[in-house]
């Protein structure tokens, strides 16, 4: 089976977690904490990052910083990871949801101000598989309402908008470092910002609120969202290799399209021109003209051994998001690529060979299909 991701690890990542284990720092203290978020600070260009437990704890983090709370209203994409919408609702605020754009198949900035009212306080921009948001006239929305922008960054390490690295451009934003993700630190995540307050509230949040008077001192309730050395040790050493898995990940992304690209009824990623799309997943939508479903090719590839996955299901169509009545409103695009979106195999550890076996077993596929 070619596997739908296989990570990447670093040369360096063995001795950093042999150097936590050997000096008995493997718990949420020890030097790899503060190298990694330094380290990664300056690869974002901000001045202050958080390491947190993953991606979920990371937008929850950064929203219980900016105070959101019940009787909030927090504007997020109807097409993403369930996770933003688990992270809203944690902080008893309500997730509105917005169509996304065919082209981008990110949030549609054109209709979020439609939905902005009184009880406003956060935009979440997704930067879905890795392609940027169109981020001048969101944050010149924001601006407007005077609303805080936390962008999702989680599939995005290293895209930019504009030439600026995304999770740069919000008052607090945040990052994912599960397994398949271009840094890893097998679970982990991290808030960045540029505001002083903000990084050292963030800071006291993650970390049970110990009082800075006295430790072991509660005033507020807060969160046990702290990562281990070991994990920012892998994290940090992943980190020194970044640019080398970004070149991999475009090298990836565009020998699939070379490859894939007379074949009618696939529309291949996005990639506009303001934009570097780093391809967390090699995604495609499967259009009518393909001549069968996205789930008969996806059954089709499984039998040849590749692995693939769906794109997410919209955020209006979850069950557990009922009482937002999220369903009786219409989301046309977020419904389309929902239904006809997968990804490929696309992970760090792919190699030439298994993409050129999986191009060609969607080309036999097509092929076989225009025999009947």
């Amino acid at each position: 089976m070619i596997p739908v991701n296989q990570p990447l690890i670093a040369k360096n990542a063995l001795k950093y977690v042999s150097d936590c284990i050997k000096t008995g720092w493997i718990s949420s203290a020890g030097s790899y904490i503060t190298k990694f978020e330094e380290a990664f600070a300056k690869f974002i260009g901000v001045k202050y990052a958080i390491t947190t437990t993953n991606g979920t704890t990371a937008l929850h983090l950064a929203l219980a910083t900016l105070g959101t709370g019940p009787g909030d209203e927090v504007i997020v994409p109807d097409h993403t990871m369930f996770a933003c919408a688990d992270a809203i609702c944690y902080t008893g605020a309500k997730p509105v949801v917005v169509d996304v754009e065919r082209d981008t198949w990110n949030i549609d900035v054109k209709k979020i101000e439609r939905k902005i009212t009184k009880h406003t306080k956060v935009i979440i921009p997704v930067h879905i598989y890795g392609h940027p948001v169109d981020m001048d006239p969101l944050i010149s929305l924001a601006k407007k309402y005077k609303l805080a922008v936390v962008e999702d960054a989680a599939e995005a390490h290293g895209a930019l908008y504009k030439g600026k690295m995304v999770g740069s451009f919000g008052k607090i934003n945040c990052f994912s470092f599960y397994a398949n993700k271009i840094v890893t630190t097998g679970e982990g995540g991290m808030v960045v910002t540029d505001d002083e307050k903000l990084a050292t509230r963030a800071r006291m949040l993650k970390d049970l609120a110990h009082s800075p008077k006295r430790r072991f001192l509660h005033e507020e309730i807060a969160f046990n969202y702290r990562l281990t050395n070991l994990q920012a040790a892998l994290g940090l050493a992943q980190l020194e290799e970044v640019d080398k898995f970004i070149e991999k990940k475009l090298w990836m992304a565009d020998l699939y399209n070379r490859l894939l690209s007379d074949i009618e009824g696939i529309s291949l990623p996005p990639k506009k021109p303001w934009a570097r799309n780093v391809y967390w997943m090699y995604s495609i939508l499967i259009e009518p003209s393909f001549g069968i479903s996205r789930d008969e090719l996806m059954d089709k590839l499984k039998k040849k051994g590749i692995d693939t996955r769906t794109f997410f299901i919209p955020l209006h169509c979850q069950p557990a998001l009922r009482k937002y009545h999220l369903g009786n409103e219409r989301f046309p695009v977020s419904d389309e690529i929902s239904r006809r979106g997968l990804y490929l195999p696309s992970g760090l550890a792919i190699t030439k060979k298994q993409i050129e076996m999986v191009s060609y077993a969607i080309h036999e596929i097509t092929r076989r299909r225009h025999r009947r």
